[in-house]
């Protein structure tokens, strides 16, 4: 089984997150993707820790793994119903 490459960084502009992965990709993530993060504050976003294996914002109790994005997932926690 191959592991996800590990994130480095993460910062913000008005519209996307930007990973920093250990390989040197760049993923640009939609906000709108984690309503959590996308409403939270700058200081809230920014108030994050990283993991092996994703990114953590413990205050928003918001977790997203480097596996998901990847795959091009986004909030898990919401049905497809109530997205659409």
């Amino acid at each position: 089984m191959t592991s996800s490459p590990r994130p480095t960084d993460v910062r913000f502009d008005e519209a996307q997150m930007w990973v920093d992965l250990e390989d040197g990709r760049t993923l640009g993530i939609p906000l709108v993707w984690f309503p959590r993060l996308l409403h939270a504050t700058p200081a809230q976003r920014a108030d994050f820790f990283l993991s092996p294996s994703g990114l953590h914002w413990e205050e928003i109790d918001e977790d997203i793994s480097i596996a998901g994005l990847l795959a091009g997932r986004g909030d898990q926690t919401r049905s497809r119903k109530a997205a659409a």
